[in-house]
């Protein structure tokens, strides 16, 4: 039986409420209801003013001022682009640092991420104790990299540390300083980064995987294809959204990495990153607060390219 809703009498508190649309239905929102709903979008849009945009704003406005953090800032302080002038032609740590993000951002892109998607499909395929390894495997990711930076320092001693001493590098001929040469003290942190990146990956792929529908994998195998062919010919295109957002949080990963490095060295010695040369700048002595928002701006320009590319991938699934 069809029913229709009655508008509310004109001396009722909730008069006015319901109020028809052009196709005849009623809008069933209360004060209430609006009430609820401007404080569920009001109070995050505050949040996200007062700590991300209010603060990137800021930066930008400070990179183009030679500002030491102490009292206020003026037009005293303006000195246009030479921030930016001197970081590309003057300092001489900027570019190491950014060919280190590279590095960073490659590892994790063709050798990280990659064995976190192998793990994934393997458990995928219900394996006997799959719920144990990825419970193994998961483990590292419910650690900060602070934590994980403390582990693998452990494991990087060159006297007392478990790498060493398992391939008998601990003699004064063959010792190994693995975070203090600056040749391979890179590397060394990278495979303690991947540690928890693998992890990451794989649960992020795994329940992608779980929701691609299994009548594909049987088709391709009723036309012949093996394992091999069915994933890359069949199962990575149709996971392209995932795919998506792997590409976009492994190189958001590369680009804000920072915790890790700074708890070995403070980031020197090979290990300059971006994220840390902002740091370095803008909390020491000389309190260069306006050239390490100069990087700060910099790493942001960089860090938009794959977040445009993710938000334009998922508007146009959704349109």
């Amino acid at each position: 039986m069809a029913t229709s809703i009655t508008p509310a009498r004109e001396d009722s508190p909730e008069a006015g409420e319901l109020a028809p649309t052009r196709r005849g239905r009623y809008n069933v929102l209360t004060r209430y209801d609006r009430r609820v709903l401007m404080l569920m979008v009001g109070i995050p849009l505050l949040l996200e003013i007062i700590f991300i945009w209010w603060p990137t704003l800021s930066s930008i406005l400070l990179s183009f001022t030679n500002y030491d953090g102490v009292g206020d800032v003026g037009p005293q302080n303006f000195v246009g682009l030479k921030n930016y002038q001197f970081m590309f032609s003057g300092y001489t740590l900027f570019w190491p640092a950014f060919f280190h993000n590279v590095i960073w951002l490659a590892w994790l892109a063709f050798i990280a991420t990659p064995i976190g998607i192998f793990f994934a499909v393997l458990l995928d395929r219900e394996l006997s104790g799959t719920a144990f390894y990825q419970s193994v495997f998961f483990l590292p990711v419910v650690l900060s990299l602070v934590i994980v930076g403390f582990i693998w320092e452990l494991q990087f001693s060159p006297t007392e540390g478990f790498i060493n001493n398992a391939f008998g590098l601990t003699k004064a001929n063959n010792i190994i300083d693995w975070l203090g040469n600056p040749r391979i003290n890179l590397f060394a942190i990278l495979i303690a980064a991947s540690w928890r990146h693998v992890g990451y990956i794989m649960v992020i792929y795994l329940s992608g995987l779980k929701s691609v529908d299994p009548t594909l994998r049987e088709a391709a195998k009723v036309d012949g294809a093996n394992e091999f062919r069915t994933f890359f010919r069949v199962i990575f295109p149709v996971m392209a959204p995932i795919n998506t957002v792997v590409a976009v949080i492994t190189t958001i990963e590369a680009l804000r990495a920072f915790d890790i490095a700074f708890i070995v060295n403070q980031g020197k010695n090979g290990l300059e990153l971006l994220s840390i040369l902002i740091t370095n700048n803008s909390i020491s002595e000389a309190s260069l607060v306006g050239f390490g928002s100069a990087i700060a701006v910099i790493l942001l320009v960089i860090s938009l390219g794959p977040i445009i590319v993710f938000l334009s991938r998922v508007m146009r699934t959704t349109s």
